[in-house]
């Protein structure tokens, strides 16, 4: 078999390690396309950024195989629009449009499900009043963000117009980028009331009841799969994620709901040879279900869950639709029975003055078996200085953990953050 040369928009270490796991992987030569500051970090210039991709991808002297990217906006943009142009298989950009704006997405979702939330539309140019009918507790957040950057939670109209206020002043950062999509792209046929909004409008949803879950999948060739339901856990009193488990412990009732939705909601955004993942609020006991988001990606946060429970990670679906090929993801064929992604979480701002050492996250991963450990700052760093975090919190280390049990996936990262050293500076 030729070796298959695949390009991966803001390919990092940590995902090296991952890709390199797929099956099929001693067929394949990654390249890096575009570094991860270009596209998480600080101003988003999507057509400076373009003509870069394109200046890398015209110098190489090979076969250019597969474009791929599991990054966020604006990766999900990037890859369809560098796919189409250099002829090769890729998702639909007018799906993965659909998806992404949160307002056109609630649109389609309400012609064909009752599982979403009340939403409006904000007027950031009135008078910071929440919408005629909606109902508190809400969450604001722009139609166009990620990694729940500038979402908040208003209990009251006073904590709705300081989150208008924030909202105000950061929008720009994605959603100019955004713009920039929805004015350039062709075939999007999009609504007038989505026309009219554009990128940088915000939405406000009545806030939803139950536990997080998610669904994962592909469609290929219009044929919709999820791979799988995990469920999404919150630390105490908080909207941050403390980890993500697979497979989900949620009732049956609740499972099929979530696959039946997600089928039936990627269908009806007309995404195509895409991977996604689409965020839920389920009531455990009475199996109801509400849609949270849809993402027009999978997650590399499941990449290692998937693999410590099926034998391969979720990055494997991907490849194989970047090369034009229907995927043939195995099932329960992992070392463990759980898998789950932590996230160990600082509350408080501060300056990083000490981060574990690449020797002893070497050490606590040979001592604790079913282990992975990827730091998120760098030492010197100021917490709120760091990009594509939630409104309410910073991430430390994201901390990976295999095992038969619920009960052993959780002792596995209790002993492992009890043996990361960080330091700070308080601030």
């Amino acid at each position: 078999m030729d070796t298959k040369n695949i390009f991966v928009v803001g390919l990092e270490d940590a995902n090296v390690r991952t890709l390199r796991r797929v099956p099929g992987a001693e067929h394949y030569r990654y390249h890096r396309l575009l570094t991860v500051a270009d596209v998480q970090e600080g101003d988003l210039p999507i057509a400076d950024l373009m003509d870069k991709a394109v200046a890398r991808l015209d110098a190489f002297d090979g076969e250019i195989d597969a474009i791929v990217g599991y990054w966020d906006f604006p990766v999900t943009s990037l890859v369809p629009i560098l796919c189409d142009r250099f002829g090769l298989p890729g998702p639909n950009l007018a799906g993965i449009v659909r998806c992404e704006h949160k307002y056109w997405s609630r649109l389609v979702q309400q012609k064909v499900t009752d599982a979403h939330p009340e939403f409006a539309l904000v007027d950031l140019d009135g008078d910071d009043r929440p919408p005629a009918g909606m109902n508190f507790p809400m969450w604001l957040k722009p139609v166009k963000s990620f990694s729940s950057e500038l979402a908040f939670k208003a209990k009251d109209e006073k904590q709705f117009a300081a989150a208008v206020e924030e909202i105000r002043e950061g929008i720009e950062r994605v959603g100019k980028p955004f713009q920039y999509v929805l004015d350039h792209a062709r075939d999007l046929d999009m609504p007038p009331e989505v026309a009219e909004t554009g990128a940088l409008a915000c939405l406000a949803e009545e806030a939803m009841r139950g536990v997080q879950a998610a669904s994962e999948g592909y469609v290929h060739n219009g044929t919709v799969v999820v791979n799988g339901v995990l469920d999404s856990i919150n630390y105490p009193d908080s909207s941050s994620f403390l980890r993500h488990q697979y497979p989900s412990q949620l009732p049956r009732k609740a499972v099929d709901a979530m696959i039946e939705v997600s089928e039936r909601v990627i269908k009806a955004t007309g995404l195509d040879n895409s991977m996604f993942s689409v965020e839920f609020f389920v009531v455990p006991e009475t199996g109801d279900v509400c849609v949270l988001e849809i993402n027009p990606r999978h997650s590399q946060s499941h990449a290692e869950m998937f693999e410590f429970v099926d034998g391969a990670p979720n990055h494997y679906c991907m490849v194989e639709l970047g090369l034009g090929r229907e995927p043939r993801m195995p099932r329960g064929q992992g070392e463990y029975r759980f898998g789950a992604k932590w996230y160990h979480r600082r509350f408080e701002d501060g300056i990083v003055r000490r981060l574990p050492t690449d020797e002893e996250i070497e050490q606590l991963q040979r001592d604790i078996p079913g282990v992975a450990v990827d730091l998120v700052p760098a030492e010197g760093q100021r917490l709120s200085d760091m990009d594509a975090q939630d409104s309410y919190s910073y991430e430390l280390a994201f901390v990976y953990t295999g095992g038969d049990s619920e009960a052993e996936v959780k002792d596995k990262y209790q002993r492992t953050i009890d043996n990361l050293r960080f330091e700070f500076e308080e601030v």
